[in-house]
């Protein structure tokens, strides 16, 4: 293919014509041919083209360097008929190409804008059903490639992540104020992810950027795993309780989002009754943050500096997030007087 950096290799001329190529192949063998294209999607984490065919629209997806365990991932999800879930038709490990069928309209643009609340908690509870099944696979999905974020290991990860941003370069670097103030909540942050871990809730996959524009309608059908990882499967409503808050300008403590919170635990009802349900909820939100840091670090993985320039802040940015008091729910602070 072509070793630039991205997003400029998505627009090279080499590689478009080895991408478009193989799709044009692997279409051709089911006696489809593409009579047109289109490239909507150009980011540095990603690329996207957009192919008409004579039997309908394909999509021809290219994970970044740090994300291309999502062409495995959506393979082996096929593969074990996990429902709500992409079926590639056509994957490339080697090439890190997707091609996938056109899945309809996401939620987001179905309904104006903003999906209502009461809609995402029933997406929510059909994407709990997908995460219970693939509870007995978690270690399969980390041999894939999909990073290993269990509780268990969590504590260690976030002080290897500290140390590292302490000398990364700038935007990505922590300032050793920061850092100093990371590391004191290391004690607090090793009990919370122990609790996780001793719970009766099993690691599964965690989609860990799951919102309305991530949601295909009807279905529903959870799209773009490039984020994912294997970790506790209630860190999956960091971000998607941020993006309701922002979309419908919501206060962290409204009650919608409690409504949405327990329609999604509520497939974890034979393990623990609700209100230790709602606390390990509110614990994975406060360990959450370490997910998203690394989900951008893997996201920045070989983009050019302009990308790294543009988004690199969003490292130490997410990790600062286990400082501030202000996550969806309100839970309180990891450890009492720690500030920023």
């Amino acid at each position: 293919m072509t070793d630039l950096p991205t997003p400029a290799r998505w627009t090279d001329p080499g590689w478009l014509a080895t991408a478009t190529g193989w799709a044009a192949d692997r279409l051709a063998e089911r006696g489809t041919r593409v009579v047109g294209r289109t490239h909507p999607h150009v980011r540095p984490w990603s690329t996207v083209l957009r192919l008409e065919t004579t039997d309908g629209v394909v999509w021809l997806k290219a994970p970044g360097d740090g994300a291309r365990a999502e062409v495995a991932l959506l393979a082996v999800l096929a593969e074990l008929d996990v429902p709500h879930t992409p079926r590639p038709v056509a994957h490339d490990v080697d090439l890190g190409l997707l091609l996938l069928p056109d899945a309809g309209p996401v939620s987001r643009t179905v309904h104006g804008g903003a999906t209502p609340p009461d809609v995402m908690a029933d997406h929510l509870g059909a994407y709990a059903g997908l995460q219970r099944s693939l509870e007995p696979h978690a270690d399969r999905l980390v041999g894939l490639g999909v990073e290993d974020l269990r509780p268990a290991l969590m504590p260690q990860v976030l002080a290897e992540t500290i140390e590292r941003l302490r000398v990364e370069r700038p935007p990505g670097r922590l300032d050793d104020d920061d850092a100093q103030a990371l590391v004191a909540l290391l004690p607090a942050y090793a009990e919370a992810c122990a609790e996780l871990a001793a719970g009766g809730v099993r690691p599964t996959l965690q989609h860990d950027d799951l919102h309305d524009n991530n949601i295909a309608v009807p279905g529903p059908v959870f799209l773009d795993w490039g984020d994912a990882c294997v970790g506790h499967p209630f860190g999956t409503l960091l971000a998607t309780l941020r993006s309701v808050m922002h979309h419908h300008g919501l206060g962290p403590d409204d009650p919608a989002l409690h409504r949405i919170a327990d329609a999604y635990t509520e497939a974890w009802t034979d393990v623990a009754p609700r209100p230790q349900l709602r606390r390990w909820a509110l614990l994975a939100l406060r360990v959450g943050p370490l997910t998203r840091s690394l989900s951008y670090r893997r996201a920045l993985t070989g983009v050019e500096e302009s990308a790294w320039a543009e988004d690199g802040d969003a490292l130490p940015g997410w990790l600062l997030e286990l400082l501030e008091p202000g996550l969806p729910l309100r839970p309180p602070l990891l450890a009492a007087g720690v500030a920023r």
